[in-house]
């Protein structure tokens, strides 16, 4: 079979179950975790392992910073014949409630992007898929540390210009923290069938009182070290119970 064009793998050598994250290392280290761990690609700033967690073959691949390079991995997955994606990443927290080193689980995303409105209408939600998003929350739970779930938004600019990003306004409408590429996983997601859900470890507030930003502090580096457990133990489950593996 043909690879596909830009992540460069054998759709056949990929699971249905796959944890998308933004760092080509971040895919590394959670490669480690994974028993006969196989790099299959790094292609650009996409990288793809394959493995085992609890007896579950499971994927691992990065898809970059920002929606429109992950939909393209996002959507190669699904021509691949993914059935299950989750994505681990950071975010800025809008939230006095979850501080530095918290876990956000998204049930939907803000499509303050320029991609998915290229996709569907602005009228579209963009949501999780509910199994997912509630297995995710207590298995994280379970894990320990602050857990909250509920709406996060995607904004596409990291650094601000001379126009004002529209992050007190969702503040205001009660959003939990802000990142680059959840509106995307979940959109096309929902366009291709597959199952989707998000876990964002917080690595500061979005605020400007709260700059400078450094996300490789201890509590960051363990609340990541917790969304992939989760993220893991929640794709063997799922694929556990749908029968498949």
């Amino acid at each position: 079979m043909a690879l596909l064009p830009i992540l460069l793998i054998n759709p056949e050598d990929l699971p249905e179950h796959v944890i998308v994250c933004g760092d080509p290392h971040r895919a590394k280290k959670i490669s480690e975790k994974l028993d006969n761990a196989k790099e299959l690609a790094f292609a650009r700033e996409y990288r793809t392992f394959v493995g085992e967690y609890d007896g579950v073959r499971l994927g691992v691949v990065s898809h970059g910073v920002g929606c429109p390079g992950a939909a393209v991995c996002f959507e190669e997955l699904a021509q691949a014949g993914v059935k299950t994606l989750i994505r681990v990443g950071t975010a800025g927290s809008f939230s006095q409630k979850f501080p530095k080193g918290s876990l956000i689980v998204s049930t939907a995303a803000v499509r303050e992007d320029g991609l998915t409105r290229q996709l569907v209408p602005l009228a579209f939600p963009a949501v999780s898929d509910s199994t997912v998003t509630d297995t995710l929350y207590d298995t994280a739970k379970e894990l320990g540390g602050i857990v909250g779930k509920g709406i996060t938004a995607t904004i596409d600019a990291f650094f601000p210009g001379v126009l004002e990003l529209p992050t007190e306004v969702y503040k205001r409408a009660g959003v939990l923290a802000v990142e680059m590429e959840i509106s995307a996983l979940f959109v096309i997601a929902s366009l291709r069938g597959m199952k989707a859900g998000a876990i964002v470890a917080l690595d500061g507030n979005e605020s400007a009182e709260q700059q400078p930003y450094n996300p490789h502090t201890d509590e960051v580096v363990l609340a990541v070290e917790r969304e992939i457990d989760a993220a893991l133990i929640t794709l063997a489950k799922l694929a556990r119970a749908e029968g498949g593996q």
